[in-house]
């Protein structure tokens, strides 16, 4: 008997500081749990070329949730990610300079967590309370028929 196909939610993290990218991946696996029968998968990008070459190359991946920062260790932009991979409410922009995030705003942002490097656990579980409100309120959208199927992705 085939494996059935796993339900899944996309989230794209856009983060150069590791410390930072791992307290965020620990936080967003103490949610999981609470989205079953979906389970995450999460990309973690650390630099703007790796956007340009592994996202915005493939236009036929889109991201449930997108987690950005704004710099990068290339001394270049997260916001270079092309807009076809998303929709700007469902960008969470999670910079430490307030200038970068009211810019995320200007482009559509929603969603606006300042990450805090004095209180990283405290940034990453804001921003896991974040995303799980926001996928949980995506699963009351998702028609019954489709959130009970094998093959739905989100």
């Amino acid at each position: 008997m085939a494996k059935a196909k796993p339900r899944l939610y996309r989230i794209l993290l856009l983060e150069d500081d590791l410390e930072a990218a791992g307290k965020l991946l620990l936080a967003l696996g103490r949610i999981e749990p609470h989205l079953a029968p979906f389970d995450l998968d999460v990309t973690l990008l650390s630099t703007s070329d790796a956007v340009k070459e592994l996202v915005n190359a493939h236009p036929g991946r889109r991201y449930g949730i997108i987690l950005m920062d704004r710099d990068c260790k290339m001394n270049g932009s997260f916001h270079v990610l092309d807009d076809m991979h998303f929709t700007p409410e469902n960008v969470i922009s999670i910079s430490s300079t307030p200038m970068w995030n009211h810019v995320a705003r200007d482009r559509g942002a929603v969603h606006v967590i300042p990450k805090s490097f004095g209180d990283l656990d405290g940034f990453a579980e804001r921003v896991a309370q974040q995303v799980l409100e926001m996928l949980q309120g995506k699963a009351r959208q998702t028609p019954a028929a489709e959130r009970s199927s094998p093959w739905s992705e989100i």
